[in-house]
């Protein structure tokens, strides 16, 4: 509490905003899920993670289930969970294929998917199986949009 208190006076000093961003961030060269999930596609292989929008309204971030390596994801199905201050979320794959990669600093840091949900915070990296699924996520613009008219129903 006394760390909040210390970073909000410190931001208000600095005229920049801390909490009750009202905005998430959105980066450009993504694909993203209905379900908060992002991608980034790397020749073959795409690295997956929860969108900056969900783990806002996750809250703090207390544990991340990882999948085995080898696993094999189907795009839509969950392949682990967030468990958060205020409630577990099942995490969805965008895309299908074969887990190659988990992000094990999750494992003692799972406050990355807050701080840094597309760098630091990434969950696991896959095989792609399917290249056409690509087509069927959203772009940054459309996320955005699809976010905002999200948040005006709640």
């Amino acid at each position: 509490m006394a760390m909040r208190l210390w970073a909000s006076k410190s931001a208000s000093y600095l005229k920049i905003s801390v909490f009750n961003r009202g905005f998430a961030t959105v980066l450009k060269d993504l694909k993203y899920a209905d379900s908060h999930e992002w991608v980034k596609v790397e020749g073959s292989s795409a690295t997956v993670g929860i969108t900056d929008h969900a783990q806002d309204h996750l809250g703090d971030v207390v544990y991340v289930e990882l999948p085995e390596l080898g696993t094999a994801v189907t795009q839509g199905s969950s392949f682990g969970a967030v468990e958060s201050v205020k409630a577990t979320s099942d995490i969805n794959s965008p895309v299908s294929g074969k887990v190659v990669e988990v992000n094990k600093e999750l494992d003692d840091s799972p406050g990355l998917v807050n701080g840094s949900p597309y760098e630091k915070g990434w969950i696991m990296k896959v095989e792609l199986s399917n290249n056409d699924e690509l087509k069927t996520l959203m772009d940054s613009d459309s996320y955005s949009k699809f976010c905002d008219e999200e948040d005006a129903k709640h």
